[in-house]
């Protein structure tokens, strides 16, 4: 019995060390009703699957801004967020007061701007949204920047020209459903889960952005581009003229380079099983890697990017 215990002891020693030596890492996300959650926990299980001494998971954040803040400190592996947020933050623009050592891993896929109403409601365009009671996002997301700079793009002030609230892409559907606001602003990918819901339930319509606000948008943000949704996409609902930006995955820019190799190399080569479970992840190759401009490639995503284009 005695040796049977020592040879249970030396065995649970022997394990130990290689429990312990696989780090516990945490990749932020957004709410669970948007992409950015399961494609950061289809992301999550591929590294802790493929990339040596990585356990990481998905963590439900507020989405761009709070990734980046917590890429920077060092709290987060990574963060998908934003192109614009990331773009802010590198440069020390909006929200960041001074430069932040952010980098790219890569991109992911394009965001869209969804301004969502109510069939009935009256409102046919953004021009409109004087006086109305509208949500911007949740605080400290990408949406609610978003939202924020494109309605002062159009000369609308969000502290005084509406009734502003901070929700998150499921406390937005449900307001509007309720009736406590008349428009809210989800910034997501096409087929967004929020919006998908609330078209089965009720009748809503997705405003379009004329072709001037879009162009005097974009010359104020260049990391936007003019997109049109098509019919059908959510039900019942007409195509509609927007802005998209592209989701990257931010990286501090102390990783090491072997790190940001081996997070590039195991997400790509096992990309199949990530569009298992996002489908927008059609859109994240190797082709698309560098489609925000301004903001550099770490150097070790660089290198496996180089050598899967030779």
């Amino acid at each position: 019995m005695i040796v049977l215990k020592r040879n249970l002891l030396v065995a649970l020693f022997a394990i130990l060390p290689a429990m312990a030596s696989a780090e516990n890492y945490s990749i932020g996300t957004g709410g669970q009703s948007g992409i950015y959650y399961p494609f950061g926990g289809a992301l999550a299980k591929v590294w802790s699957e493929n990339v040596p001494d990585v356990n990481a998971k998905a963590e439900v954040t507020a989405a761009s801004v709070e990734n980046t803040i917590k890429v920077v400190r060092g709290d987060m592996i990574a963060g998908i967020a934003m192109g614009n947020v990331v773009l802010d933050a590198y440069n020390g623009e909006g929200k960041f007061p001074k430069k932040m050592p952010v980098k790219t891993l890569f991109a992911l896929y394009p965001n869209l701007v969804h301004t969502i109403t109510l069939k009935d409601s009256g409102i046919d365009s953004l021009s409109q949204l004087k006086g109305k009671r509208v949500s911007l996002g949740a605080p400290a997301s990408g949406t609610a920047v978003t939202s924020a700079a494109l309605l002062e793009s159009m000369g609308i002030d969000v502290k005084k020209d509406i009734d502003a609230v901070y929700l998150n892409y499921s406390e937005t559907t449900n307001a509007l459903a309720n009736g406590q606001i008349d428009v809210g602003f989800i910034v997501g990918g096409q087929g967004v889960g929020a919006v998908t819901q609330i078209a089965l339930t009720h009748d809503i319509k997705v405003l379009s952005i004329s072709d001037e606000e879009s162009a005097n948008f974009m010359k104020q943000y260049p990391a936007y581009s003019a997109y049109d949704i098509p019919a059908g996409v959510y039900n019942k609902v007409d195509p509609v003229s927007t802005l998209s930006v592209w989701n990257v995955l931010v990286v501090n820019a102390n990783m090491s380079d072997d790190m940001a190799y081996n997070l590039t190399k195991a997400a790509f080569e096992n990309i199949g099983d990530i569009r298992k479970v996002v489908k927008m992840a059609e859109m994240t190759t190797p082709e698309n890697a560098s489609r925000l401009q301004g903001v550099p490639l770490h150097a070790g995503a660089q290198k496996y990017l180089d050598s899967v284009s030779k």
